[in-house]
């Protein structure tokens, strides 16, 4: 590597006792350090002050929702958030003359922090067949160049349209429409890795693949769960609503293989009390779950509300409920009273006393939400592990009613919208009937590639031309080494960026660099400035208008490169009026009001401050499924099998981290700190395994091909995980998760249940930080 690509920070592990407790002053003080670090004060201050308002920036981050206009504070963000909008808004540039020193070899060698801090992206850039640089190219050349790949294949499918979260809907529509026009379905997406099976679960047993609760409904519960997500981290303003739930007397109940300082006390930064005082408790019980065993935990409790109703007949189970609004409820209750305590405490790792406490809040309990996140989605038993929690939630009628239902939590800022929007391979014929409708085309039919699919398909030599929209595919994917080498078969890979990643340089045989503006940016098109539109965790649609000056000149909207990508490649046919949407994308939210359900008068809508809801089907009782009622499932009990010797790793986000770029080697919350090739291990498991804390080991995990896939050069820190279970972080990881290994009906690759051992490499000893005893 060239020793101009210096910069990141050393690793050099230091270990202090996890946090018990979240937020408060260093919060805010990392968050400002971390902008300011980034750009001027001025800008930080524009941003901050802008960012979740109402006439506002989107916060590019997450996307938990934000309080009605009026009631939203001044500095409605968290650390996080505050973070990743001025990592956007940053003051650096790459320009090419950074490419033309920079080889995308070297390129290729540096880390995904050193690659995110060279800044924003200022104009196309090229890599041509057997070139080893970028070089600039124009908009029209390099627009005109992708159009001809694709319209040089000898089939649609050949392409691939891939977006992540990022992108808006205006835009994401816009996408899905070009390559439907252009006929394929070809639309893999981020949610493909995370949210998967949280859709196909809820489709099959509610109707629609949606949450159903709203930020009231959270804040007036009697009981909430938290499963499987670190709200701490991966969606801090979710703490500011679980406090509000504590406060008007509800129970919240935490249930993770690691414990989580946000969900032990969190202290608001906005208040006096999380600035100066102890802040507030958040979880009234904690459940140190085993990896993989929340189907076994529902399954539990399930039948301790079938045995609870047996003895005192209609005071438990709703039953009303059950006869009006569901179908499948005898079967479900033979199935549960099957239900093994002896499996259940195997594979919970919990007592029947810790279960019973849970049933018991259970019980006093009227108004209960279950959240979820990845913890719950990336099992090969996901999807059933989310249908038994609906079985739970059903059994007393906590669906469709105030305070109650299923939230799972999305963890990318527009990642529902740009589903809701079209963006999947599997677009229901309906959606696809509205578009031929509107717009004169007959969209293809037959379902597209997902995106485990797509990567098999580039491997295989079936789809030649790869593009990326807002994201980075290579380190979001799993099965690392595939990965990079399935896309460098392609005859063009094509990004739609705002920074470098890791994806501009794994290339096809051509590569095009397509710099947009970010979410920050003052969008000016020929009629005037523009604003865009978001879909969040909730179903929220609300407006998001850029503040800041373009980071360059040269930069396209993400809406004016499809718009323009879409007419070079199609030409006249079919009759779609690419120049006016590029134009004024009030006439694309026009089209959208027209196609999508829930959209009607978009535009008129829109002009309200906060924007609006979509409508529920569930909440008014009715249940989109084939029999017009909720189901109840019958779901066999299953926990990982995990060899002796071996542990189950999830891969997880550190603190300091969005997505799959960190911003520093730090995850303070769980004491971590200048360091990333971690693997946090249970200390009774560490000597089972004949480790001791702060060895230096490598992690492998195989597959039933036999292939062993390798992490190498990882520390061990003695940590309370629970037993039998490893976390480390992604996207270091990723390349122990097989492409193979996926859920289950939902195919989400299984990166919260992978089989490791921990090879021992060398002794290193302790070095002086306090490793938890446990």
């Amino acid at each position: 590597m060239s020793s101009s690509i210096e910069g990141d920070p050393s690793d050099d592990l230091r270990v202090t006792p996890p946090k018990t407790w979240a937020t408060g002053l260093p919060a805010v003080t990392h968050a400002l350090e971390y902008s300011l670090g980034q750009t001027s004060p001025r800008r930080t201050a524009l941003t901050l002050l802008n960012i979740n308002q109402a006439k506002g920036i989107d916060c590019p981050g997450c996307a938990w929702p934000e309080p009605a206009p009026g009631k939203r504070h001044m500095n409605e963000y968290c650390e996080n958030g505050a973070k990743h909008i001025n990592d956007e808004a940053t003051s650096r540039r790459v320009t090419r003359e950074f490419f033309r020193e920079h080889s995308i070899a070297e390129l290729g060698g540096a880390s995904d922090y050193w690659l995110n801090q060279q800044g924003r992206l200022t104009e196309p850039m090229v890599k041509r067949p057997g070139g080893t640089h970028y070089e600039p190219i124009g908009w029209d050349e390099a627009l005109g160049l992708l159009a001809g790949e694709l319209r040089g294949l000898d089939s649609p499918d050949e392409a691939l349209f891939y977006v992540s979260g990022r992108l808006n809907n205006e835009a994401a529509f816009l996408l899905q429409l070009f390559a439907r026009a252009y006929g394929t379905n070809n639309l893999p997406d981020c949610s493909n890795m995370c949210h998967e099976s949280s859709g196909s679960a809820m489709s099959q047993t509610l109707g629609i693949g949606k949450g159903s609760v709203s930020l009231d409904d959270i804040h007036h519960a009697d009981l909430i769960f938290v499963v499987g997500q670190n709200p701490g981290t991966n969606h801090p303003r979710m703490l500011s609503a679980l406090e509000e739930t504590k406060r008007n007397g509800g129970q919240v109940v935490a249930v993770n293989t690691l414990p989580e300082a946000g969900l032990m006390r969190f202290k608001h930064p906005q208040k006096a009390r999380g600035l100066i005082g102890r802040g507030t408790p958040i979880a009234d019980q904690f459940l140190h779950i085993r990896a993989g065993g929340d189907l076994a935990l529902f399954q539990a409790l399930n039948l301790l509300l079938l045995e609870a109703e047996d003895a005192a007949p209609g005071t438990v189970l709703d039953q009303a409920f059950i006869r009006t609004h569901t179908t499948g409820f005898e079967d479900f209750a033979a199935h549960a009273r099957k239900t093994d305590w002896a499996d259940v405490l195997a594979a919970t790792g919990l007592s029947r006393e810790e279960i019973q406490e849970v049933f018991e809040r259970v019980l006093s309990s009227e108004k209960v939400i279950v959240c979820w996140a990845m913890g719950l989605t990336q099992h090969k038993h996901g999807v059933p592990t989310i249908r038994e929690v609906v079985n739970f939630l059903l059994a007393r009628g906590n669906i469709g009613k105030p305070g109650a239902g299923v939230c799972p939590v999305r963890g990318h800022s527009n990642v529902q919208g740009d589903r809701t929007m079209g963006v999947w391979e599997r677009m229901p014929q309906e959606f696809l009937d509205a578009l031929e409708t509107e717009f004169g085309f007959a969209p293809p039919a037959h379902h597209g590639l997902d995106a485990v699919n797509s990567i098999r398909a580039m491997d295989e030599g079936r789809a030649k031309v790869f593009l990326g929209v807002a994201g980075n595919f290579v380190r979001a994917t799993p099965d690392s080494a595939v990965t990079e080498a399935a896309m460098r078969t392609c005859r063009l890979t094509a990004h739609i960026s705002t920074k470098l990643n890791r994806s501009h340089t794994v290339c096809g045989d051509t590569a095009l660099i397509l710099p947009t503006l970010g979410r920050s940016d003052r969008d000016v098109q020929a009629t005037g400035e523009q604003f865009v539109t978001v879909e969040d965790s909730m179903s929220d649609v609300h407006a998001s208008r850029g503040k800041l000056p373009p980071a360059s000149p040269h930069l396209l909207s993400e809406v004016a490169i499809i718009a323009r990508l879409a007419r070079l490649t199609l030409g006249e046919e079919p009759e779609i009026p690419w120049e006016l949407f590029e134009a004024d994308y009030g006439t694309v939210r026009d089209r959208i009001s027209r196609v999508v359900p829930g959209f009607e008068d978009f535009n008129a809508r829109m002009a309200v401050p906060g924007g609006f809801t979509l409508p529920n089907p569930v909440n008014q009782g009715v249940f989109p499924t084939p029999s017009g009622k909720a189901v109840f499932t019958c779901n066999d009990f299953t926990m990982p099998q995990v060899p002796e010797g071996h542990l189950l790793l999830q891969t997880l986000r550190s603190h300091d981290q969005w997505n799959t770029v960190w911003y520093a080697p730090n995850d303070r919350y769980r004491g971590i700190h200048d360091a990333r090739r971690v693997v946090l291990v249970n200390p009774a498991d560490l000597a089972e395994l004949g480790l001791a804390d702060r060895d230096t080991v490598d992690l492998v995990s195989v597959w039933h091909d036999g292939r062993e896939r390798r992490a190498e050069n990882f520390r061990v820190v003695a940590y309370p995980a629970s037993r039998g279970s490893a976390a480390a972080y992604y996207p270091e990881t990723n390349v122990l998760v097989p492409l193979d290994s996926v859920a289950d009906i939902s195919n989400c690759p299984t990166s919260k249940g992978v089989v490791v051992r921990l090879e021992h490499t060398a002794g290193t000893g302790g070095d002086g930080s306090e490793p938890w005893a446990g």
